[in-house]
C-alpha cells in the first residue's frame, strides 16, 4: 500500500496580505459582504493609513508612530519598528469613534473601547486620504452592529481570568494566592470572587513548580496594573512593557488567557463561540485511525503531572486531540501533538486549548504536525545554517564527529521544548514564542548551543551529545555563577542564562531571517522528502513482479508526474467500509488514480499514448507533447482494474505493466487479444475485431509510409476470411452455392489460435508483436520536476510573473502564427514505433487458405473503415526511436534524509526525563498570605539586561502635540 501526497509542490509563497494577517494574528476570514442598507454590493475594503498612537491617559506611554490597518472585521496598529507597539482589536469592541478638535491642519480620532479604554489616533496622511479610512471605518463599524457582533463581547469577556482581576469593585487580586489560587475569605461587604472564567487542569490539580519561587503574587500586581490601563483579553494594547512582563513569565492563572491572547487564537474562539461543543458531539461513536492513534499517545502525555493520572486529565485530552483531528482530517493526528496538548491543558479549558491547537498547527508552526512533518525538517535545516553561520567551530566539531544536531534540537521544536526541560522553564519559553512568535525556538536552541559550547567540542557521538544537554537542563535552576563574590551574580540561575544570552546576542535573528532561510532550504527539503516517500512506496509494494527497483523507482517517478499534473478526485478512493480485509481490520489508506491521471501516466512510459510533434516556424525548433485520448487507453486502464474499484494503485500499475514488457511473441498476441476480449469468454466477436483494427490504426498513426496501414487492412481480410471459415457452413438451395452461416455482430467469432494465425500471416504486425510493442512502454528518468519558485526580491517575483506556463504557451503561439506568416512553419510528428524511416513497405505473405480468393463480404466493411484513415504522410524524417535508457541510476537518499529525524521523533516521545521541579506545590494558607511588596521591582529585574531598544519614530514637536491631542475635545 502507497500513499501519494503531492501537498508540497503546492506550496506557495504568502503574500503581503497572508503575512500582515499572521504579524497581526487575525484569522483568515472571507471577505465580509456590506448589506444593501449600505448602497454597496462590494465587500467591505481594506486599507492601511500612517498614524501616531498615544494612549488617552497622560503620562502612562509615549506615542508612537506606525501604520494603522482596517481589515474587517479588525482594526490593528503597529508601530514603524514593528516590535515596539501592536494591537488588533475587533471592530466589534469599538464603542465609540469621534473626531478631535485639534489645530488645524490636524486629523485626529478618539477611540474608545469596551474596557472603557480610550485610545487616540493621528491620522498623519492626507486629508483625503484620512476622509476615505474614515468612510470605510463607519462602513465597518455600521456592519458589525448590524449583524449583532457587539452584543456578543458582553457573554464572552466573561469567560476570561482578567475581567475579574482588574474591576476595581472586585477583590480578586487581593484574594490572590502566591500559587494564583484565591482565598476562600472574603472581605466584608465585597462581592464573592469571579468564578466563571475559563480555566484549566491547573485550578484542581495545581500548577507545576513552587509557587513561592515563582512569586505569582507579584506577578499578579504587576500584570493587574498593566491590563488596567492597557486593556485585556480582546482589547489588549502590547506596548513594551507587555512584552518586559512576558519574557518575566506570566503568572499561573492569568497565562491560558494571555496566551491565546498573544497568538489570535481568543479571536477564533471569539468568532466561532459553541463550534467545540458541536464539534465534540459530532465525533461521539466515531472511529478512526487518527482516533486509534491518539488512544495509544494518551497515558504518555505528561504522565507526571498529576492530572494525566486521573480520568478527568486523559478525557479532556482526548476530546480536544479527537476534535481536532476530526476538524482538520488533512492533518489528523501527528506524535508530539499529545504533548503539546497535554501541557496546554494544564492552563486553559478544553475550548481554548482546541482553538489554540489550531492555530499552532496551522499557522505559528505550519508543516510541523503533518503527516510528512515537512514544516519540522525545514525549520531543523535552518537551525542547521544558523548554528554553522553563529557558531561555525560548533558546526565544524559537528561534522567532524558526525553528531546529528536533530538528533536533540528535533525534539526541542516539536514540544516547543516542554519535553526537553523542566515544565517551569519550558512555560517561560512558550509564553515568549507566543508573544514573539517561532524565532524564540531557534534564539534559544543556539544560545543553549553557546552556553555549553567548550563541553560540545569534547563530544564524539550522539549520546554524549544527548546526555549533556540532559544534564543542563536538569541544572536550570542552579546558579550560573556559584564561584563568583558578588551575591547577585550568584543570584542569577541557569536558566535567566539562557534567556540573557537568547534574547541579547541572538536579537540578530528575526521573523525575516527565519522566512529567508526557510526560503532558501525549501526546495532541499521537498526533494528529500519526495525521495523518502518514493523509497517507502516502492518498499511497501507486495511484489516488484519481474521488475528491480530502479525499474519501478521510473514508474512510481511518472505517476508522481502525473499525479502532480492531474490530481486524482477525492472520491477515487472507495468508501472506508471497502477497505476492509478478510479478517476485517481496516487496510491502510492507499492513493489510487482515476481515468484521467492514468491518461498523463501512460503517456510518459508509452509512445503510441502521447502526440510528439517538431514545431519548426523559422523562429524556434521544439518538441510539443500531449496527452492522447482514445478508447484503447481507456481499455488499458479498466484492463488493469483487476480490483474492480474504478481506480488503479501504484502496486496494479506495476501490475499491469509487468504483464506485456516481459513478454515474448505468443504472450503479447494473447495480451493484446485478451485486452480486447470484452467479457473474457475467449473469442472476439465481430465488433471487438473492429475494434481491434482501429485500436492498430490508432498505433500505427504517425508512421511513415502505407506499409502499417497496409498490415491493418490485410489483419481486416485476413481476420474475416479465417473467422468465416470456422463458422457452421449453409447451401442455398436455390443457387446450390455454399457459405457461413450469417451471425450476429456480438456473438463469438474469432477465438485466441484464429487471431494467432492472422497475426503471423503479416510479417510487420508479427514483428509488432515480437519486439515492438513491449518496446513501445519505456521506462525512462522522468526530469525533475519544477518547483514553486521562491521569492527572491522584486526582480525574482517580476520574472516568476512572466515565466509562467500560459505566458510560454503564448509566445509559442505567437511565434507559429509569424512562421505562418513568413512560409516557414511546419509541423512534423514523430512516429510512435519508428521502425521504417522512408517510403517501403514490405510484402505481404500469401493467405495460408486461398491465395486468389474473393474478397469475402466482410472486406466492405473494411474498405469503408479503412477510407477515412488513409495515410497523407509524404515527409521523410530522421525517426530513429531512443533506446531504453541504461537503468544505472540508483535510488539514492537525498543528502538530507528525513529517516534519523523520524527516529529521533520517536525516541523522544517516548519518555520524558522527569524533573523535581515539576512537582507541584502545597497550597499552605499559613505561608502563603505574605505579599513580598519589596519585590515586585526585583521580578523585572533579570529581563533589563536584554530589554531592546524602542524607538517612537517621533520627533519633539510631535510628541508634543501627541499630548496635547489626549486632552482635545471632540468635534461637536
Amino acid at each position: 500500500m502507497a500513499t501519494i501526497s503531492t501537498q508540497l509542490r503546492n506550496f506557495k509563497e504568502p503574500t503581503k496580505e497572508q503575512l500582515t494577517h499572521v504579524f497581526f494574528s487575525i484569522p483568515e476570514v472571507t471577505p465580509v459582504p456590506v448589506t444593501e442598507k449600505s448602497g454597496s454590493e462590494e465587500d467591505l475594503e481594506k486599507m492601511e493609513i500612517n498614524a501616531v498612537l498615544s494612549l488617552g491617559v497622560q503620562g502612562v506611554e509615549d506615542s508612537y508612530a506606525g501604520k494603522l490597518h482596517l481589515i474587517p472585521p479588525y482594526l490593528a496598529f503597529s508601530s514603524l519598528d514593528r516590535k515596539s507597539v501592536r494591537f488588533t482589536l475587533p471592530l466589534s469592541t469599538v464603542r465609540r469613534v469621534e473626531r478631535l478638535n485639534a489645530r488645524a491642519g490636524v486629523y485626529a480620532l478618539s477611540l474608545s473601547t469596551w474596557h472603557s479604554m480610550k485610545i487616540v489616533v493621528q491620522l498623519t496622511s492626507l486629508r483625503p486620504t484620512a476622509d476615505l479610512f474614515c468612510g470605510l471605518l463607519r462602513e465597518a463599524l455600521k456592519y458589525e452592529l448590524q449583524r449583532g457582533q457587539m452584543k456578543a463581547v458582553k457573554g464572552f469577556v466573561k469567560s476570561c481570568y482578567s475581567e475579574g482581576l482588574v474591576p476595581t469593585s472586585s477583590t480578586v487580586a487581593d484574594n490572590e494566592r502566591e500559587d494564583g489560587s484565591l482565598i476562600n475569605e472574603t472581605k466584608e461587604g465585597s462581592p464573592s470572587p469571579e468564578t466563571s472564567y475559563q480555566g484549566g487542569l491547573g485550578l484542581r490539580f495545581k500548577f507545576p513548580g513552587d509557587p513561592k519561587k515563582l512569586r505569582e503574587a507579584s506577578k499578579i500586581k504587576l500584570w493587574t496594573t498593566y491590563l488596567r490601563t492597557h486593556g485585556r483579553n480582546l482589547t489588549l494594547l502590547r506596548y513594551p512593557q507587555c512584552t518586559r512582563l512576558v519574557q518575566v513569565g506570566l503568572p499561573n492563572r492569568l497565562r491560558g488567557e494571555m496566551w491565546e491572547t498573544l497568538s489570535g487564537s481568543i479571536y477564533l474562539r471569539y468568532a466561532h463561540q459553541g463550534i467545540y461543543e458541536q464539534t465534540v458531539a459530532e465525533i461521539q461513536g466515531k472511529t478512526s485511525t487518527s482516533f486509534e492513534d491518539i488512544e495509544k499517545d494518551l497515558h504518555r502525555s505528561l504522565p507526571e503531572y498529576a492530572g494525566y493520572q486521573s480520568d478527568e486529565g486523559i478525557s479532556a485530552l482526548r476530546r480536544v486531540l479527537q476534535a481536532y483531528s476530526h476538524r482538520n482530517p488533512e492533518v489528523g493526528y501527528c506524535q508530539a501533538m499529545n504533548i503539546l496538548a497535554a501541557a496546554i491543558l494544564i492552563y486553559m479549558s478544553e475550548e481554548q486549548a482546541f482553538w489554540l491547537l489550531e492555530v499552532l498547527c496551522d499557522r505559528l508552526l505550519p508543516g510541523y504536525y503533518s503527516p510528512t512533518m515537512h514544516g519540522t525538517l525545514l525549520d531543523q535545516r535552518v537551525f542547521e545554517s544558523l548554528v554553522a553561520r553563529c557558531l561555525p567551530m560548533i558546526h565544524e566539531h559537528f561534522q567532524a564527529v558526525d553528531v546529528q544536531l536533530s538528533v536533540a534540537s528535533l525534539p526541542w521544536f516539536l514540544s516547543l521544548y516542554i519535553n526537553s526541560m523542566p515544565m517551569v522553564f519550558a512555560f517561560r519559553i512558550v509564553d515568549c514564542f507566543f508573544c514573539m512568535g517561532p524565532k524564540v525556538l531557534f534564539q534559544v536552541g543556539l544560545a543553549i548551543l553557546k552556553i555549553n559550547g567548550e563541553q560540545l567540542l569534547q563530544i564524539q557521538d550522539d549520546g554524549q551529545f544527548l546526555n549533556l544537554m540532559r544534564d543542563y537542563f536538569a541544572s536550570l535552576g542552579q546558579s550560573a555563577h556559584p564561584e563568583s563574590s558578588d551575591p547577585r551574580a550568584r543570584a542569577i540561575s541557569r536558566f535567566q542564562e539562557l534567556l540573557l544570552v537568547s534574547f541579547r546576542e541572538f536579537a540578530i535573528i528575526t521573523d525575516e531571517t527565519i522566512l529567508s532561510e526557510r526560503r532558501k532550504y525549501r526546495n532541499q527539503i521537498v526533494n528529500s522528502i519526495e525521495s523518502f516517500s518514493k523509497r517507502s512506496a516502492i518498499r511497501n509494494l507486495k511484489t516488484l513482479a519481474r521488475f528491480s527497483k530502479e525499474q519501478a523507482g521510473f514508474i512510481y517517478d511518472a505517476l508522481y508526474k502525473a499525479i502532480c499534473e492531474v490530481p486524482p478526485p477525492p472520491d477515487v478512493a472507495p468508501a472506508p467500509s471497502l477497505l476492509s480485509t478478510a479478517d476485517g481490520q481496516q487496510e491502510r489508506p492507499e492513493t489510487r488514480i482515476g481515468l484521467a491521471t492514468f491518461h498523463v501516466f501512460l503517456s510518459e512510459v508509452l509512445t503510441w499514448a502521447r502526440n510528439e510533434k517538431i514545431v519548426i516556424n523559422g523562429f524556434q525548433q521544439r518538441i510539443d507533447r500531449e496527452v492522447a485520448e482514445h478508447e484503447l487507453i481507456d481499455r488499458l486502464f479498466f484492463f488493469w482494474d483487476t480490483s474492480c474499484k474504478g481506480s488503479l494503485s501504484f502496486q496494479d500499475i506495476v501490475f499491469g505493466l509487468d504483464g506485456v514488457m516481459f513478454n515474448d511473441l505468443m504472450d503479447n498476441i494473447e495480451w493484446f487479444f485478451n485486452l480486447h476480449d470484452k467479457n473474457k469468454d475467449g473469442f472476439l466477436t465481430k465488433d471487438e475485431v473492429l475494434t481491434l483494427s482501429e485500436s492498430f490504426l490508432f498505433i500505427f498513426r504517425y508512421e511513415i509510409g502505407d506499409a502499417y496501414l497496409g498490415a491493418v487492412s490485410r489483419f481486416m481480410t485476413n481476420a474475416f476470411e479465417y473467422g468465416d471459415t470456422l463458422l457452421p457452413q449453409m447451401t442455398d438451395s436455390e443457387t446450390g452455392e455454399s457459405g457461413p452461416e450469417p451471425i450476429e455482430p456480438n456473438q463469438p467469432y474469432l477465438n485466441l489460435a484464429t487471431f494467432r494465425m492472422v497475426v503471423l500471416a503479416d510479417e510487420l504486425l508479427e514483428s509488432f508483436f515480437e519486439a515492438d510493442l513491449s518496446a513501445s512502454f519505456r521506462l525512462e528518468l522522468v526530469p525533475d520536476l519544477e518547483l514553486p519558485p521562491s521569492s527572491s526580491g522584486f526582480l525574482g517575483d517580476l520574472w516568476s510573473n512572466i515565466a509562467t506556463v500560459d505566458n510560454k504557451k503564448m509566445f509559442h503561439k505567437f511565434s507559429d502564427e509569424l512562421g505562418k506568416t513568413i512560409g516557414k512553419h511546419q509541423v512534423v510528428y514523430r512516429p510512435t514505433i519508428g521502425r521504417y524511416t522512408k517510403l517501403e513497405e514490405p510484402k505481404a505473405r500469401e493467405s495460408l487458405i486461398s491465395p486468389t480468393k474473393a474478397t469475402s463480404p466482410s472486406s466492405s466493411v473494411t474498405a469503408i473503415s479503412l477510407s477515412s484513415k488513409a495515410s497523407s504522410s509524404t515527409l521523410t524524417v530522421d525517426a530513429t526511436a531512443a533506446q531504453d535508457a541504461p537503468l544505472s541510476a540508483s535510488l539514492s537518499s537525498a543528502v538530507f534524509s528525513p529517516m534519523p529525524h523520524m527516529q529521533a521523533v520517536n525516541a523522544a516521545f517516548m519518555e520524558r526525563t522527569p524533573f523535581a521541579i515539576d512537582d507541584a506545590g502545597d497550597d499552605d494558607d499559613s505561608d502563603l498570605e505574605s505579599d513580598h511588596d519589596g519585590d515586585d521591582d526585583q521580578v523585572l529585574d533579570e529581563v533589563d539586561a536584554f530589554l531592546e531598544a524602542h524607538d517612537s519614530g517621533l520627533t519633539d514637536a510631535d510628541i508634543e502635540l501627541a499630548k496635547d491631542l489626549i486632552d482635545a475635545e471632540p468635534v461637536k
